[in-house]
């Protein structure tokens, strides 16, 4: 019974839809044949039925079969307009717009009075962008129903997309003359009139908007925000004190102010306004987020900085089963160089919202820099697990697995981040990564050409010029390339140990002793960042050098720090040296 009820219904709407009189064209002489009585009426019997059946498929989500069932109508009165507005419903729905605007246009070209026609060809010429024949057809509706806050809307909205604004105010005036001021409406007009340049005209909308609802906190914020978008500070202040007055809670009439004392170089009373917003225990988490998230992009001096730190401890404390809170905090502590308390509280983010990528990467990058790489592995699978298609999570993956010695997994995580990164910034990272991987299988070839790949892309790629340089002279092989890219890596980083301990063994192998004492004792003049390996490398200078006792205190001494090679104890037993 109820699905023939909405058939009934249904029916019944698109009787008043087509405007069709029903009884009256029967009254006119009892004397007519009854074939003649139907005739007359708006549907005759045949045609009820097709539109019945029709509506049966539109119900059921099936507008490609009621779509010919339709049309057949049309054939049968063509000068029918409800048959050419059921066909244009049919073609919508199989979002064929540009089909259905002839029969919508036929629909409302033989029954203009008719408000379900106009609606449909006028929305339909809005939506192909005809914007000045959606408002032919919008104005008279509007005209003949200004209380219809539909139409006015519909045609204002047509007005701004063909830039034609004083027109859209206008109708607006006209809506507000029926319906009274609201927000709504109101926004809009501030809106047009700041795209005209009429800051005096929008103003005046947003006071209109006050004088209508007093109490209503919001709308003095919006003034202020308002003035101070177009640099008439000072007039700002007077609306937020005034909102103040109304709701001493109002969150961002305190930050308003905050910034506009931020701007006088008050950071005193910035900073009291805020402590406002963070000290009543009666407000949500929300409005201190975005006040926060306001206040941070503010930040200029290490003072501020360290007096935001506060207000994010004290919001993450207030509210901690808040990932966001959780997170601005981490952020702060990141800036003040706190990284392994900023990781832990990211950490404790994702156990409150795992599905922030955002936050997984700041905390690989930290894991990173932390040099934590159990770290790095578990929490980059994991991190895979939320997002298998995130390229820069694969790159994290492959690198810690590449520190682990599991070189197989390291080249295949680099693989698929090679695959699905777009930013080709990161492809000579990945292509030096994979030049590592390779060497520590022992596959040559592969390492070499994934590093030339590198040096393509980034020809002072430091850390490419320093490994491939240095894997090149332990084979022995390719040795003036070597020497090329470890004089390129010492050129740009004069002073760096590593890279003056990669040069001088370049040297060494290529029998030019002198040359590399003097780049190894460069290198040891940074005594904070001298390495067990630059002093047994200086110590088997010396000794090619014939300086035999000088050069075992040298592995002597590079015992005593670590980090040395397996013949060193070899050197020191036998005072001679011994090489691979």
């Amino acid at each position: 019974m109820r699905t023939e009820f909405l058939k009934i219904f249904l029916l019944t709407g698109l009787v008043l839809a087509s405007g069709i009189k029903d009884v009256s064209a029967q009254r006119r002489s009892k004397s007519r044949e009854k074939e003649k009585i139907v005739s007359t009426g708006g549907f005759r019997l045949e045609e009820e039925t097709l539109t019945a059946e029709g509506m049966k498929y539109m119900m059921t989500d099936q507008p490609a079969r009621a779509l010919p069932i339709f049309e057949q109508i049309t054939q049968k009165s063509p000068q029918d307009p409800a048959g050419y507005y059921l066909v244009a419903t049919a073609l919508l729905k199989l979002d064929r717009q540009d089909d259905a605007i002839i029969p919508a246009k036929k629909a409302y070209e033989l029954d203009k009075a008719n408000l379900f026609y106009a609606q449909q060809l006028a929305e339909l010429y809005a939506k192909r962008r005809k914007y000045t024949e959606a408002a032919q057809i919008y104005e008279p509706l509007l005209a003949r129903n200004p209380e219809n806050i539909q139409y006015g809307i519909e045609l204002a909205a047509v007005y701004v997309f063909n830039e034609q604004f004083d027109k859209a105010i206008q109708t607006y005036d006209v809506l507000e003359k029926s319906i009274g001021v609201t927000e709504e409406i109101t926004h809009q007009k501030e809106q047009l009139y700041l795209r005209q340049n009429k800051l005096d005209k929008a103003l005046a909308e947003a006071k209109k908007l006050i004088d209508t609802e007093p109490n209503e906190v919001s709308y003095r914020v919006e003034l202020a925000e308002m003035l101070i978008a177009n640099d008439r500070i000072v007039e700002a202040v007077a609306p937020l004190e005034e909102a103040l007055k109304i709701n001493p809670d109002e969150a961002q009439a305190h930050v308003l102010l905050a910034d506009i004392y931020r701007r006088n170089g008050d950071v005193e009373k910035c900073n009291q306004e805020l402590k406002l917003v963070f000290a009543n225990p009666n407000l949500d988490s929300e409005p201190k987020i975005r006040v926060l998230s306001g206040y941070l992009t503010m930040l200029k001096t290490e003072k501020e900085t360290d007096e935001a730190l506060v207000l994010a401890k004290q919001l993450a404390e207030t509210h901690p089963n808040e990932a966001r809170t959780n997170v601005i905090y981490a952020d702060l502590l990141v800036r003040k160089g706190k990284k392994a308390e900023a990781r832990d509280l990211y950490l404790k983010a994702t156990r409150l919202d795992a599905a922030v990528y955002e936050t997984w990467g700041a905390i690989l990058q930290l894991d990173g820099e932390l040099n934590q790489v159990d770290s790095l592995l578990a929490h980059s699978e994991k991190s895979l697990e939320l997002f298998p298609n995130q390229g820069m999570l694969w790159y994290f993956n492959g690198m810690a697995n590449l520190m682990k010695k599991d070189y197989k997994k390291a080249i295949s995580s680099l693989e698929e981040s090679m695959k699905l990164l777009t930013d080709k910034s990161m492809h000579p990272y990945i292509h030096a990564q994979m030049g590592d991987a390779y060497n520590g299988l022992g596959d040559n070839a592969k390492s070499d050409a994934s590093y030339d790949l590198a040096l393509q892309e980034d020809p002072d790629n430091d850390h490419v010029l320093n490994n491939y340089s240095y894997f090149l002279s332990l084979r022995k092989e390719k040795l003036d390339l070597a020497l090329k890219m470890s004089e390129r890596l010492v050129q740009q980083h004069q002073d760096n140990p590593t890279y003056l301990d990669t040069h001088a063994w370049v040297l060494y192998i290529r029998k030019d002793y002198k040359k590399a004492k003097e780049s190894l004792e460069k290198a040891l003049r940074d005594t904070n960042n001298v390495s067990g390996t630059i002093v047994e490398h200086y110590g088997d200078v010396l000794f090619k050098l014939g300086e035999r006792e000088n050069a075992v205190l040298q592995w002597k001494k590079a015992k005593k720090m670590g980090e040395t090679t397996e013949l060193l104890d070899k050197k020191i037993a036998t005072g001679t040296l011994h090489e691979q």
